[in-house]
């Protein structure tokens, strides 16, 4: 069996078993390469199916009959009709949309108390069972968060579901073995549901969530009997509602509850909401992925402790000791201790001009019921490394507490590792950050915001792909991407949006929607997960959303000019109609702050948020407009649309040419002459060939007057690196890897972060905290770790990693780096090493991959699947291995 297909997959998500629509695609790896055409065979139900032959081996389109609700399937494959058969695998289809019977139900609420106080509802039936279960599945969903128990055992191990969806549009199911659950006679099932992403609070001033005002539960439990005979108990009018011991349930302000408390109940409503048909997602769920022991715990003060639990994240404390009866316990998290040593959170206050703060808060409590109880606040969901604990006449054991980590839960798929313990550390704290962001969709933080900004999806996406499969997570929070699309094309800045922009065009936020950068990552994240897993589908599903965005951003180039342009001349150049700085952007955003006279740090959006609202940000846009325009061309290209492919690539060149004409001076500098803009004009490929050059040297210029400190922020630190290597200046990208001083990266290391800091001056000299310390698109860097320390990157022309490049660039005092990479062929493995003036690289190639190996002499080689093993000498004196720091 060792050369059989491996890793089979179908696309979908689910908790215990893998759950599919009707028509899931077929995936798998081969060992070896093999010119042979593959046998697919399955058993649907146990009936065991035509065996088919392709020639395909990802995203295989569903070779027999559509499943049909609840029908579970085995399959396996072999190359040829004589090879080994791969190991069987398993999954089923999902209760589909046509075939729900269940009524929606509601609990009967009592007048509002508002968003963030509201208390969850305990919904219950009771009911018969004749005899042994042999199997049974329940299928269920809300309006809200909802968990589920039979018998007061916990149904899977998914938290925080359905999930985050645009819920005017999409709602996802879940499905939970609970076989083992049941017993004959009578039974009991108990759906406990929260406000949630629903009409919980939204963003950084807490707005509540405008998808709807009632909560609702729908669910089926089917059960087959093991005589053969089947029931199914559908949420329906006999179902019971009451307030359960959640007193409070907010995913942002935290969770309390009184294990004493005791409700009465009352009916339910049935049928008092609506909601768009039931799917089945294809992302992985959220889950608790690790429980982790406090590294410290002290008592600041009488009845009062915090704990550090060594690593920022997003999740919740669980606390198996709650004293005596009627204790009550108060747990409040951050991200940063005080010089008093206690939690300090107001870097987390959010501010808007001319308006009172904010004030940030994340704070659980529990009240002790009888004994045994644990509390393990699953209707909230809270980022921090620290806890302040606080119980009056009670002790606290430091055994009972435990950080649980809670994300969504992504395969791995990128290692690295190298002789620098600084760079190992800075690439744990930005894997760290990503999946305290990965909780069910990419946001900006899991504080203060925790909603999925575009723009930050959008710089991060390419670091996404080398650190864990997200394929059906990107997947699933594009489709939120395209509910949220405005009727005029623009994209949200957030999705799912529950400001609900498209429907509330009068509110200010609407006047902020549609910023280069931010909008664009409706093209740039699904051409990177076409470039990374090779799947057209995510094109075709994202075609129309890509195109309408474009054709919008491109509409207001031709139909919008700058003011401050139009005041320089009234009448517009030709080119113009290709600019795009009519309109507002976001721009670069968190550049490293200057200071002023004094010393303080000058922040532009708080002290003349108007100045910068107005200001000229073409340059920015103009690029994101050409690199959209031609990542559609490409896009069109690869789904067969010719005549948009070539209508799109002439539209690019002329932004292209339009950016040269309004920001590109004769000296081949750019108007704006940031750091920024000629990393993006560099590695957009904005610059005609002869200015490439000056580009450089200018960003060399400017890197250098800062004392060999970065200047760039939001947008192009990503490509920083990258552009300085490609343009022969490894000395000057290993300058700035290497900084110990800020803005850099190492300043992180250094003052202790864990994760990336949203502001490079996230901790100050003084230890004081600004703005949120856990923000992952500065952690981008990491994708410099990997395909340049490590120099293990896909060839520009390739997809789904069939011809990679190895090309390591040694930096200083590394003397060696391994990782690996997980592509849809199979795992590549490389490792150098350099032993005094001779450098080896050993790699692993995978089927179906062709490598071309690249020494920093030059030298290069060619490599097919399996192991590459080659060596050469590299004088002390080569440009690649010398650096002025």
């Amino acid at each position: 069996m060792g050369r059989a297909p491996y890793d089979l997959a179908v696309d979908s998500g689910g908790d215990q078993f893998p759950v599919t629509g009707p028509a899931p695609r077929l995936s798998w790896k081969i060992s070896a390469d093999t010119t042979a055409s593959y046998e697919v065979e399955a058993a649907i139900d146990g009936a065991l199916q035509p065996t088919v032959t392709t020639d395909q081996r990802l995203y295989v389109s569903w070779p027999w009959q559509a499943l049909g609700s609840g029908q579970r399937v085995q399959w396996r494959v072999r190359a040829g009709a004589s090879g080994d058969w791969s190991a069987w695998s398993a999954f089923e289809a999902g209760l589909l949309d046509a075939d729900w019977t269940a009524d929606w139900i509601s609990p009967l609420e009592p007048e509002d108390p508002g968003y963030g106080r509201r208390p969850a509802y305990l919904l219950t039936t009771h009911f018969e069972l004749p005899g042994a279960v042999k199997s049974a599945r329940l299928y269920a969903t809300a309006l809200g968060v909802y968990t589920a128990a039979v018998n007061g055992e916990r149904a899977g191990t998914a938290e925080l579901s359905p999930g985050s969806t645009s819920y005017d549009h999409t709602l996802y199911a879940q499905a939970f073995d609970v076989t083992s659950s049941l017993r004959p006679e009578r039974n009991r099932m108990d759906l406990e549901l929260s406000d949630g992403w629903y009409r919980g609070q939204v963003g950084a001033f807490r707005l509540p969530a405008g998808w709807g005002t009632t909560l609702g539960a729908r669910a089926e439990l089917h059960i087959e009997l093991s005589d053969g005979t089947r029931q199914v108990i559908p949420t329906d009018g006999t179902w019971t509602s009451a307030p359960s011991t959640t007193t409070r349930a907010d995913l942002m302000d935290g969770q309390s509850v009184d294990f004493g408390k005791a409700a009465a109940s009352e009916k339910v409503l049935v049928n008092v909401v609506e909601a768009p048909s039931i799917d089945w997602s294809p992302a992985p769920p959220v889950r608790v992925i690790d429980s982790r022991a406090p590294e410290r715990i002290h008592e600041i003060r009488p009845g009062v402790w915090v704990a550090d639990f060594g690593q920022n994240a997003s999740g919740w404390i669980r606390l198996a000791d709650l004293g005596p009866e009627g204790t009550r316990t108060v747990i409040e998290y951050g991200e940063h201790l005080g010089p008093d040593g206690d939690l300090s959170t107001s870097h987390l206050d959010s501010h808007r001009p001319g308006e009172p703060a904010r004030i940030f808060s994340q704070r659980d409590e529990v009240t002790a019921g009888p004994a045994g109880a644990i509390f393990e606040p699953r209707h909230t969901v809270h980022g921090f490394q620290y806890a302040r604990i606080s119980r009056l006449g009670a002790a606290l054991d430091p055994s009972a507490l435990a950080m649980q980590v809670v994300h969504t839960d992504l395969r791995p798929t990128g290692e690295f590792s190298c002789s620098n313990e600084d760079l190992n550390r800075l690439h744990s704290i930005g894997e760290w950050s990503f999946l305290g962001n990965a909780v069910d969709v990419p946001t900006d933080c899991p504080t203060r915001e925790r909603v999925a900004w575009t723009g930050d999806y959008q710089v991060f996406i390419s670091t996404a792909t080398r650190l864990r499969d997200v394929l059906g997570f990107s997947r699933k929070w594009l489709r939120s991407v395209r509910d949220d699309q405005l009727d005029d094309g623009r994209i949200a800045n957030f999705s799912p949006d529950g400001r609900r922009i498209k429907n509330n065009l009068d509110d200010q936020f609407a006047m902020m929607t549609g910023s280069a950068g931010w909008g664009d990552a409706v093209v740039a994240v699904p051409w990177a997960l076409y470039e990374e897993y090779g799947d057209e589908a995510v094109l075709a599903e994202n075609w129309n959303a890509m195109d309408r965005w474009v054709r919008w951003a491109l509409d207001k180039a031709r139909t919008t000019r700058h003011h401050a342009r139009a005041q320089l001349a009234p009448e517009p150049e030709p080119f113009e109609e290709y600019l795009w700085d009519g309109t507002f952007h976001w721009g670069e955003w968190t550049e490293p702050k200057k200071r002023d006279a004094d010393g303080k740090l000058i922040d532009p959006v708080q002290d003349n948020p108007m100045a910068w609202f107005m200001e000229d940000k073409g340059e920015v846009g103009t690029a994101y407009l050409y690199r959209s325009t031609a990542t559609l061309s490409r896009a069109a290209h690869v789904l067969g649309r010719a005549e948009e492919a070539a209508k799109y690539a002439d539209t690019a060149e002329s932004i292209r040419l339009a950016w040269q004409a309004a920001y590109l001076r004769a000296d081949g500098t750019t108007l704006t002459d940031s750091q920024a803009s000629y990393v993006r004009a560099l590695s957009f490929g904005l610059l005609p060939g002869e200015a490439r050059g000056p580009a450089v040297t200018r960003l060399v210029e400017l890197i250098r007057n800062e004392d060999t400190h970065l200047g760039t922020g939001f947008l192009s630190t990503g490509d920083l690196l990258p552009v300085l290597v490609e343009a022969g200046r490894e000395d000057v990208a290993y300058g700035l890897l290497l900084q110990r001083s800020a803005p850099s990266w190492l300043y992180m290391v250094d003052k202790g972060a864990t994760t990336i800091w949203e502001s490079w001056e996230g901790i100050d000299e003084d230890g004081n905290a600004h703005d949120s310390l856990n923000h992952y698109s500065k952690g981008t860097v990491l994708r410099f770790l990997h395909e340049y320390t490590l120099g293990l990157r896909q060839d520009p022309d390739s997809v789904a990693w069939r011809s990679v490049v190895i090309a390591p660039t040694p930096g200083p005092d590394l003397s060696w780096a391994r990782g690996s990479h997980e592509t849809p062929n199979g795992t590549i493995r490389v490792h150098w090493q350099l032993d005094e003036e001779e450098l080896r690289i050993d790699a692993d190639i995978p089927a179906e991959t062709t490598a071309r190996i690249v020494f920093p002499d030059g030298t290069e080689y060619t490599a097919g699947p399996g192991r590459f093993r080659a060596a050469r000498s590299i004088p002390s004196t080569n440009t690649h291995l010398t650096y002025a720091t």
